[in-house]
């Protein structure tokens, strides 16, 4: 498998002086999951096709992590963008991409951090739908993610002046998050995949965004089962959901 997490983790991981070792490595780990090889979810990945993209900028070691959700956006999505983030450096591949004609970028963070007159919580697709927005030469929404801990995505925000012409998408879920991964310093912080299903709900993509969701779900059940050595249930609600969902036409 070669996507954008995968190929930014491979840059990190030769850029290391000494190897990057996850917590239960030791058993093997998948190249294509990143789980261990006892649980692995490849043959699972469900294709869904999605016109929005992504533009992940993560933290230092984010796309290291097993347990990073920005990976599971790149096996859906498949305009999906990933860049490492640092304070004194731009990768010129980055504002190349947020200049392009054809995206029109919305930079996804609280509403709380921002003035109004950057503030939006809409994706506006030129007054019509997605498809025919496409067709008809207009702008395809691409939401920028900024994918790392919460003080790493404040940092992020405060500190990429690149950032500051972007309109701000505020989200507002209306539920708290399923992620069960990691811990988190908020109650309201949604994982990054979450992020992204919400941000495909409101681009009009209602299956991808299904997809996406499921996906993870699977993802941690696998995960949570391989780290906790606990049985996996192959059959399980998120499995059948996952399944319903490919099956369905786009």
């Amino acid at each position: 498998m070669s996507h954008a997490v995968s190929r930014l983790r491979s840059l990190r991981l030769a850029a290391s002086t000494k190897p990057f070792l996850a917590r239960g490595s030791g058993g093997g780990r998948c190249a294509g999951c990143r789980l261990a090889a006892s649980h692995c979810v490849c043959v699972l990945r469900p294709q869904v096709g999605a016109r929005a993209g992504m533009c992940l900028i993560m933290g230092d070691i984010e796309a290291l992590k097993p347990s990073n959700t920005g990976w599971l956006i790149a096996d859906l999505v498949v305009d999906t963008f990933a860049f490492g983030w640092s304070r004194t450096q731009v990768d010129p591949a980055l504002l190349a991409l947020l200049a392009d004609p054809q995206w029109q970028p919305y930079l996804v963070f609280p509403g709380e951090y921002v003035q109004a007159p950057r503030l939006v919580t809409d994706v506006v697709l030129s007054g019509r739908a997605a498809a025919e927005d496409v067709a008809t030469g207009g702008k395809r929404p691409l939401f920028v993610l900024l994918d790392g801990t919460w003080s790493e995505a404040r940092k992020m925000f405060r500190k990429s002046p690149y950032l500051d012409h972007l309109p701000v998408l505020s989200l507002h879920p209306g539920q708290r998050s399923a992620y069960r991964l990691r811990r988190s310093s908020r109650e309201d912080q949604f994982c990054t995949a979450e992020v992204a299903a919400l941000c495909l709900e409101l681009a009009g993509e209602p299956h991808a965004a299904g997809a996406l969701n499921a996906w993870l779900d699977v993802f941690s059940a696998h995960y949570l089962s391989a780290k906790r050595n606990l049985p996996l249930d192959r059959g399980s609600e998120a499995h059948r959901r996952l399944q319903d969902l490919v099956n369905l036409p786009p």
